[in-house]
């Protein structure tokens, strides 16, 4: 016998009668995104640092029972997470610098060994040939200013990286800091008990699902690019480690990063590895491992908290991705979760967050 679970427990679902109400809503929606996309270089901080406060919840909550005062332990947390990443990225600018450069220098060498796609190959080189000829001109050398505006751009490209990462840094050590005390001045503000029961409700559920939530996930990385790791290592493609960390970022970005590993690793495994199918297997170690985790492990661990809608999930990495672009794409999960959360528990909304709602598990009895 199959049992399905219900919703009969469910409190009713009002859909707005006023059609006023919904036109107004929509415009203050469009409004909303207009302006998170216009300031996106001062709010996209602000929400990476609200994430990774949420990171680092739970350890922050460990220092508190060991009684370390909370300044102290927001320098750990950020000192910790600037060690981590300065770290990762000495050992890994090298080897990075090094396939840039041999991987534009490869393209014969994969036309050569995967006939199949040659001619894609072709025309990937003759739209090179056009970008150049249409950047440098007809002639053999290009000008002198080429470089300096290849300069120019990676230097700005570096200074806008490097400024919001140092604002990241900064919003989430006063975040750190400030610990409750805007959610203690929101249920202040509250009219009624009602408001302000629904409020810390709210930001409880926000807190221990999305902590739960983004701790699983970045734990379940790290064992990928482990695996990742040792399986280029034993398949004996250079620099495992490189591979491990890209592993571990892809990872975070549903759909579209492990699409881009399975083409990154595939040509990886071209340029570096003999004979033709063991050029494959870098391609295949990934997928493999893709597949156990991200098909059977992680949605196992995550199904009692997180059943979102496949197609709205989709639509929300499509939307971020266009609004912030990779970060949106890296937060258009936790972002969708969270805007359920609330639906969930704010009446008016209740019907919205019902759609969002991916189905459930059925229970199988005899």
């Amino acid at each position: 016998m199959v049992k399905a679970t219900d919703d009969h427990s469910r409190p009713n679902m009002p859909l707005p009668h006023d059609a006023s109400i919904v036109y107004r809503g929509g415009l203050f929606v469009l409004a909303l995104f207009a302006c998170l996309y216009a300031a996106r270089e001062v709010v996209l901080p602000l929400v990476l640092a609200f994430f990774l406060k949420l990171l680092v919840q739970p350890a922050m909550k460990l220092l508190k029972r060991l009684r370390v005062p909370r300044l102290v332990a927001a320098l750990l947390a950020v000192a910790l997470l600037l060690g981590i990443f300065f770290g990762l990225a000495d050992l890994l600018s090298s080897p990075a610098a090094e396939w840039a450069q041999r991987l534009p220098q490869g393209l014969p060498r994969l036309q050569q060994r995967v006939r199949i796609i040659s001619q894609p190959m072709d025309k990937l080189g003759k739209l090179f040939k056009h970008a150049q000829s249409a950047v440098v001109g007809s002639g053999a050398q290009p000008p002198s200013s080429g470089g300096t505006d290849f300069q120019q751009l990676l230097l700005s490209t570096m200074h806008h990286f490097a400024s919001g990462f140092v604002w990241t840094m900064l919003m989430l050590f006063f975040l750190l800091l400030a610990g409750d005390t805007f959610l203690r001045r929101l249920v202040e503000v509250m009219p009624t008990f009602g408001d302000k029961r629904q409020v810390i409700d709210i930001a409880q559920q926000v807190e221990s699902d999305i902590s739960v939530y983004l701790i699983t996930i970045t734990i379940m990385n790290t064992l990928v690019g482990i695996a990742i790791g040792v399986g280029m290592w034993l398949l004996g493609l250079p620099d495992p480690l490189l591979w491990a960390v890209t592993a571990f970022m892809l990872n975070y970005v549903p759909i579209f990063g492990p699409l881009t590993g399975m083409v990154m690793f595939l040509a990886v495994g071209m340029l570096s590895l003999d004979p033709l199918w063991k050029a494959f297997m870098p391609m295949a170690v990934y997928i493999c491992v893709h597949v156990t985790e991200g098909e059977a492990v992680t949605p196992m661990i995550l199904a009692r908290r997180f059943t979102l809608n496949p197609v709205l999930v989709m639509a929300s990495l499509l939307f971020w991705d266009w609004m912030w672009g990779i970060p949106g794409a890296v937060l258009a999960v936790p972002l969708l979760a969270i805007f359920k959360i609330v639906c969930d528990r704010v009446r008016p909304l209740a019907a919205l967050g019902h759609f969002i709602q991916g189905e459930r598990r059925r229970v199988w009895e005899p």
